[in-house]
């Protein structure tokens, strides 16, 4: 039995507050995404992923810390509260993080940060949650450095020393901190992992949200045609799918599995693969306008590493959480993503509408066996063990 207090494993609903900070990161999805399509190159690329590593990684630290702190306090309050408008100023600056606006970015995104690492290390409750923040602030520190360092540099250079400060961010997260000889113990910490599950579903559906939107930006802005009025409904149907991927069926599976011995593992891994997730969705919105744009173009292997990857990655990071939690659901989407890789080299050749007819065959496919295989292994989790 845990020896977690029943009241610290109550769930609380997500507060109006938690809401309204996540609008920043509304914003901040679209910036990247523009940043993206106005640098459609390898190096353009790199920029992005670094980017998003940490305006995602300043959202993940600063939620899994207001769930840690309870939203109702005060405290955690304020942290929200700050955090918000530092991230506004932060998101603001992505465009132009790689040119002359270094500091504007990087100052807030250390200010978040340190800022939110260091009340939760003084004000988290119990000695193991103060103790593990104050190993988080050591690995801030080491990647504060190189974010300082290449904000000093020129913008030549500065993707390296970023990308391995973004590095260390990256790799903190995923290893949850540790130091030598000081590892987290998450199974009996107290964690309202079904908050932090609700705060992950939520950022999800604004993700999609602003992919819904740049179509729809997309196509007020061009001539009004029939192939543009089908290629925005079929980049809608293959967001339909995609919503449906996860939400027929999987976040029932999830909160089930939630349920298990480590809550907070099984969150810290859904945080993990957020990150791939938040990328794939960026390269659909840029691969998305691409197609909207030029539907009866001629077909190019950037639009087909947009259009069909982004959908790739999010199956396969889907596909390895659900393998690493639930032990299932994860042999239909590695399937799916085998279908995409496949149509992906078609269309280099084939026109951007004939493209997404293919997208939106194979994805709503693998929602609709997804649906089925997501309810069959929840009822199998939820049954009570035989005597």
């Amino acid at each position: 039995m845990s020896s977690v207090p029943q009241p610290q494993r109550m769930r609380r609903e997500v507060s109006p507050l938690e809401l309204f900070y996540d609008l920043v990161f509304v914003f901040a999805v679209s910036q990247l995404s523009h940043h993206l399509l106005e640098h459609l190159t390898w190096r353009g690329a790199a920029e992005t992923a670094v980017l998003l590593i940490a305006v995602f990684g300043s959202w993940a630290y600063t939620s899994m810390e207001a769930t840690l702190l309870d939203i109702s306090r005060q405290v955690t309050r304020w942290i929200i509260v700050g955090v918000m408008g530092l991230g506004l100023f932060m998101n603001a600056a992505i465009p132009h993080a790689f040119d002359d606006r270094a500091w504007a970015f990087v100052v807030p995104l250390l200010a978040i940060l340190f800022g939110a690492g260091a009340t939760t290390a003084l004000a988290a409750r119990g000695a193991p949650l103060r103790e593990h923040f104050r190993r988080t602030l050591v690995w801030i520190t080491a990647s504060a450095a190189l974010w300082i360092a290449g904000a000093t540099v020129s913008p030549d250079t500065r993707l390296w020393w970023w990308g391995a400060a973004a590095l260390i961010d990256l790799t903190g997260t995923w290893l949850a901190h540790p130091l030598p000889g000081r590892t987290l113990s998450s199974q009996e910490l107290e964690f309202d992992a079904e908050h932090m599950v609700e705060r992950l579903r939520l950022f999800f559906i604004i993700l999609l949200g602003e992919t819904v939107l740049t179509a729809g930006r997309t196509l007020a802005d061009t001539p009004l045609t029939t192939a543009g009025i089908l290629a925005t409904a079929g980049i809608f149907a293959a967001l339909v799918a995609l919503w449906a991927v996860y939400f027929g069926g999987a976040e029932t599976l999830i909160t089930t599995t939630v349920a298990a011995t480590d809550p907070m593992r099984t969150v810290r891994l859904g945080i993990n693969c957020a990150y791939v997730v938040l990328a794939a969705l960026v390269a659909f919105a840029v691969g998305s306008e691409l197609a909207i744009d030029h539907p009866t173009g001629h077909g190019s292997a950037t639009l087909a590493l947009l259009l069909f990857g982004g959908p790739v990655l999010y199956l396969a990071a889907t596909a390895w959480y659900f393998h690493t939690t639930a032990r299932g659901a994860w042999a239909e989407r590695l399937l799916g993503c085998g279908a995409l890789i496949a149509a992906g080299v078609a269309a280099i050749w084939i026109p951007p509408l004939a493209s997404i007819a293919l997208l939106d065959i194979i994805l709503i496919t693998t929602a609709l066996v997804l649906t089925h295989t997501h309810r069959s292994l929840t009822r199998t989790l939820s049954a009570p063990p035989r005597a």
